[in-house]
């Protein structure tokens, strides 16, 4: 019997740098790694890379500067409220500067005990201790403080009220924090309003507007179109941004699927096999120590091939062998579950027999499994090579 199922790689390369031809730089480092480590190919293996490089070597950038411009005229650069943001130096702090140079005022608004994404202003317990009611009280930052008092961020070390706070008034702009779960809390202090929040947003976006907001714009309207020359997203704005330097972000990567069926084509030409690509950012799952949900870019996977389209359709190993062959074992046993697997149907939706697998998008699986592989520090492996994804347990070649 077969003994090897899922094999996940991480592939190093080179530094990838603005103007690289990442489409050979990512299939010639995959080749290479084959050779150093002796794996062949097969069809319907996946060669996945990284968005951030992606977007570094297609040099899609944008300064604090151009986010200004176009923050200054969507909203017309007086009072703003800023609401739902991510707690992230990362993610959202360099944003954050410049939004601050497009307004006079910002009103800052902070989802609480937690961002959207997990990242926690104070432990949810300190809730009941002081007696606030998270989705309906309005908190102030003098009541805040008298709450909850200077909380720190359990990995950064950062009080992020007086960080983001401190940030928005460096840039000339002033500064009044609200702590409140209510979208439409914001539009007692201004009717403009720059909704941050990621996977929310258009139902925030929708609830404003019935409120009475004049102006409402998301991350994702946000540099959809080039600002002097600068870096875009034309599907993604600044979501999925990330910190470049002290005054500029790498933007979420564009002409995403060009790229993957170029890269597909590649591969396929270099080994003979129908390889499937894709682009993955950050993974979907949650951290049960920090409670942070990774996800923070708007999708995990921005493009990928026609291949890696679709969910899982697969039967649950171990109610077959605790229910329909309790009384089978050894050979007799794997025999039948094989059989099981082989004559399944092509969409399992229903059957009990399915029940406990995970009805998510391949390409958020993968990219998940990728985003763990390949890590976020000094690993140097953008690029994750993936066989044996679609097999299963009837299959012994």
């Amino acid at each position: 019997m077969r003994t090897l199922g899922v094999v996940a790689r991480g592939v190093r390369t080179p530094v990838i740098r603005e103007g690289d031809d990442l489409v050979n730089i990512v299939a010639d480092s995959v080749m290479a790694a084959s050779k150093e480590a002796g794996f062949g190919f097969n069809d319907k293996d996946i060669v996945a890379v990284t968005e951030s490089v992606v977007a570094r070597a297609y040099g899609n950038y944008a300064s604090v500067s151009a986010i200004a411009a176009d923050v200054k005229e969507k909203l017309g650069g007086e009072d703003i409220g800023v609401i739902f943001p991510i707690l992230s130096r990362n993610r959202f702090a360099i944003c954050l500067r410049g939004i601050a140079k497009g307004a006079k005022k910002i009103y800052l608004m902070l989802s609480f005990p937690a961002d959207e994404v997990g990242n926690h202003l104070f432990d949810e317990d300190l809730l009941d201790e002081k007696g606030v009611n998270p989705w309906s009280d309005v908190l102030d930052e003098k009541a805040y403080r008298e709450k909850f008092g200077y909380q720190l961020h359990p990995f950064t070390g950062i009080d992020y009220v007086d960080y983001y706070c401190n940030l928005i008034r460096e840039c000339g702009c002033e500064c009044e924090v609200i702590f409140s779960n209510k979208a439409t809390t914001i539009l007692d202090y201004t009717k403009n309003v720059l909704a941050c929040d990621i996977h929310t947003r258009e139902r925030t976006k929708r609830r404003l507007l019935a409120a009475g907001a004049e102006k409402v714009v998301s991350l994702d309207q946000i540099l959809t179109s080039p600002i002097d020359g600068s870096g875009y997203n034309e599907n993604y704005g600044l979501l999925g941004s990330n910190k470049a330097t002290e005054d500029s972000v790498k933007l979420f990567p564009r002409d995403c699927q060009t790229f993957v069926d170029s890269l597909q084509e590649k591969l396929c030409s270099l080994t003979g096999k129908n390889i499937e690509a894709m682009i993955y950012g950050d993974g979907a799952f949650k951290d049960p120590v920090g409670k942070i949900w990774e996800l923070a870019d708007p999708v995990v996977s921005p493009a990928h091939t026609a291949g890696l389209s679709g969910t899982p359709n697969e039967l649950k190993l171990k109610y077959l062998a605790d229910n329909d062959f309790s009384g089978l074992s050894g050979e007799e046993l794997s025999n039948a579950i094989k059989e099981s697997i082989q004559k399944k149907d092509a969409d399992l939706k229903g059957n009990m027999a399915s029940e406990g697998t995970t009805p998510r998008q391949l390409t958020d699986l993968i990219g998940s499994l990728c985003d763990l592989t390949s890590g976020s520090g000094d690993k140097g492996t953008p690029v994750v090579f993936i066989q044996g994804y679609f097999d299963n347990y009837a299959q012994d070649k």
